[in-house]
């Protein structure tokens, strides 16, 4: 089984996270996206805005009409930090002989090398990186640093110029969210945003 790891605040979801996670299924020819929502990432300091429980509630609603898609809670269930080579040792235990790929995108990647134990996520699984069109060219190599060679994927796909922090302030604004955030998941918010 090939199974992509696409993690983050998820704070909330949105059509950019769900861009990336389809473009890897497709070209990487994966059976299965897993979207794992972070309790608390390691490079966000603070936190996510939103509640854990309400922010898978969220990915649940995003990934429910793709087959390709799904959540993973072992992050939240674990609480505290969240660290990448945790979760791929830990997933790699419970799905005997899957092959892993970690679904990033390439603004991510240029600080791999400094993240915790990045030459045993490299181990754990391939690094699907998403390259944006327009975005340059360097090295994938290079960015990574030696600890992730060999072990790159490219996904091409456009740039999606949605982000958590813009969704968020739309939504307080009461802004329109259309094409942002999929319906069912602007229905989630809208009922749980203060009146």
């Amino acid at each position: 089984m090939r199974i992509g790891v696409l993690g983050g605040s998820f704070d909330p979801p949105h059509e950019g996270h769900l861009a990336l996670a389809r473009a890897a299924a497709r070209q990487l020819a994966l059976d299965r996206v897993l979207l794992l929502p972070a309790w608390e990432a390691p490079h966000k300091p603070g936190g996510p805005t939103m509640d854990p429980a309400f922010r898978v509630a969220l990915v649940r609603a995003a990934v429910a009409e793709d087959p390709l898609l799904g959540v993973s809670t072992i992050e939240i269930d674990r609480q505290g930090t969240s660290y990448t080579a945790e979760t791929l040792e830990q997933l790699a235990r419970e799905n005997p002989g899957v092959h892993l790929w970690f679904v990033m995108g390439a603004d991510q990647l240029e600080g791999f090398a400094g993240w915790s134990r990045p030459e045993r996520i490299a181990e754990m699984a391939r690094l699907a990186v998403a390259w944006r069109p327009g975005a340059g060219d360097p090295a994938m190599e290079d960015l990574a640093g030696p600890v992730a060679a060999g072990r790159i994927d490219v996904v091409d796909m456009p740039e999606v110029p949605i982000s958590s922090t813009d969704v968020r302030g739309r939504l307080a604004r009461g802004d329109d969210l259309t094409g942002m955030v999929p319906p069912a998941v602007e229905r989630m918010l809208r009922d749980a945003a203060p009146s």
